[in-house]
This record gives C-alpha cells, structure tokens and sequence, in this order.
C-alpha cells in the first residue's frame, strides 16, 4: 500500500467535495476543480476527511493510488488557499511587464516577448519590475505557466543572467583564464 495514498485528506472549512464515480469536483473560497480520476481507484469522504483507496491489489492500482491522493489533495488546496510561483529577473536591461492578461518581457532579445497567461492565472509584476508572481488554483497549470517564462530566458552559469525561481541556486562557472 502506498505511503503517501493511504493518508487521509483534510477538508479545511468552506471547501466541498462532489464525487460521482471517478469524477470529483471540489468548490472552495477561491474557485472550483474537476478530475476524472484513473481506473482502479476509489474516492470516499468519511466526515472531515477524504480517503483514497484501491480497488484490488494489481500493479496498476498501486501505482495510482499515491498519484490519485496527490492531485485530489492538491485540489482542496488549490481551491482554499491557492498556488503561487515567483521568479526573478536578473541582468542589465531586464523587466517584465503585465497588462491584464499579457506579459512582455523585455530580456535582451532584439524585440519584447509577449505571452498570453491561460484562463485561471493571474501574474502580477513587482518590484521594480523584476519580480514575477505567477498565482492560481491550479498547481499544474501555475507550475507550466512559470516553467514557459522561465524558459524565455533560463539563467546562464556565468554572468547569471536571466529568469530563474526565487528560490533557485544557479552554479556559476568561471569564464576564460586569460594569458599570464
């Protein structure tokens, strides 16, 4: 049995969970949620809990078990206090900037790079304009958005330039040797 799947789930005040079959819908403060879960696992709300079991004792339903608690917990959280991503732009010349939907980052290429954030994500930019905040109810798709940023211009090992996490150490190497 999984570690992680036979955990119960703890459903916080104002959050409800709606399950029908394999398809569950969660409705919070903050928004609402829907998955079909895979085949071999079973959702069942007990009180203030909700636990997730397997069906039979196959491979797959153990494989699917922890995954299924994963993303039914990340539900309930997604949906009461909600997923956030920050990242740092470092270098000369660097910023980014938000319009409603739209962020244009300005990050030395020869024009501004401009994307479209999916249904669900709001980006707000901070601090001098260096600081993206990527926030939603959707931790895989909050998780995407900021990897897609990130990898306009992922940050280089040795000015360190570029788009990283807030919390992501980049290694720096050091440049030439130069003559003697």
């Amino acid at each position: 049995m999984s570690r992680i799947g036979k955990k119960p789930i703890p459903l916080p005040n104002k959050v409800t969970i709606d399950i029908k079959g394999q398809h569950i819908a969660v409705k919070g403060p903050k928004g609402s949620l829907e998955l079909d879960l895979p085949s071999k696992v079973s959702v069942k709300q007990e009180g203030e809990n909700v636990v997730v079991t397997t069906d039979d004792d196959s491979r797959t339903a153990r494989e699917r078990h922890g995954l299924s608690r994963t993303l039914v917990a990340n539900m309930v959280e997604g949906v009461s206090k909600g997923f956030e991503k920050r990242l740092s732009i470092q270098g000369v010349g660097y910023r980014a900037q938000a319009q409603g939907t739209k962020l244009t980052l300005n990050v030395g290429y020869s024009n501004p790079v401009e994307m479209t954030m999916p249904k669900g994500v709001n980006v707000k930019v901070e601090n001098n304009f260096t600081m993206v905040t990527v926030s939603g109810i959707n931790k895989e798709v909050v998780g995407n958005t900021a990897a897609t940023i990130r990898a306009v211009r992922p940050p280089e090992p040795y000015k360190g330039k570029g788009i990283r996490y807030v919390d992501e150490f980049v290694r720096r190497k050091a440049g030439k040797a130069g003559k003697k």
